[in-house]
């Protein structure tokens, strides 16, 4: 595919005989998964949803042209993938993970704690895992109170001087 892809799930296992897959997703967009949605595998292929049910607390998926267990099991460990401009607009103040990816990072005071590498999910707020040039990390909780603010087009990150956590002790 030749445009940027974004992760949406991944093919688990097979499930039953009639090529159901069970899908860890990695979407919270509603629409992701329905009736008729489209997504991709890494190589291009594209796969539409032929039915949904939830099992187990995962996805139970069957897709057009994955008739059986043999086919469900060749899409185990499989990425399923959207191209970006398939991603729906977000409100202001949010963003894709893959927009902050690269970001760099800088207090508010100027020190530099490197460029945003990961955006780690948790159910109270993301984390930003910036990196410097050393290789030290910085864990960054993503809330209002030390978010300044955020240029995804020029790159940039600004966030406020938290001693012990963008400042060291004593700083």
């Amino acid at each position: 595919m030749a445009e940027p892809t974004v992760v949406v799930g991944r093919v688990t296992k097979a499930h039953g005989l009639r090529g159901e897959v069970a899908v860890r997703a990695s979407s919270d967009n509603p629409e992701r998964f329905v009736v008729g949605a489209l997504v991709f595998l890494e190589d291009g292929r594209e796969l539409r949803v032929r039915s949904l049910r939830s099992g187990g607390g995962r996805l139970l998926i069957a897709f057009d042209g994955v008739d059986d267990r043999s086919a469900a099991e060749a899409l185990r460990g499989s990425a399923l993938v959207v191209p970006r401009s398939m991603l729906p607009a977000l409100p202001e103040g949010e963003y894709w993970p893959h927009e902050l990816q690269g970001c760099a990072v800088v207090t508010e005071s100027g020190r530099q704690l490197g460029a945003i590498a990961d955006v780690v999910e948790n159910p109270a707020h993301d984390l930003w895992v910036a990196v410097d040039d050393e290789g030290i990390e910085t864990l960054l909780p993503a809330t209002r109170e030390l978010i300044v603010s955020v240029d995804v087009h020029a790159k940039r990150v600004v966030v406020r001087d938290v001693v012990g956590l963008t400042t060291p002790d004593g700083d």
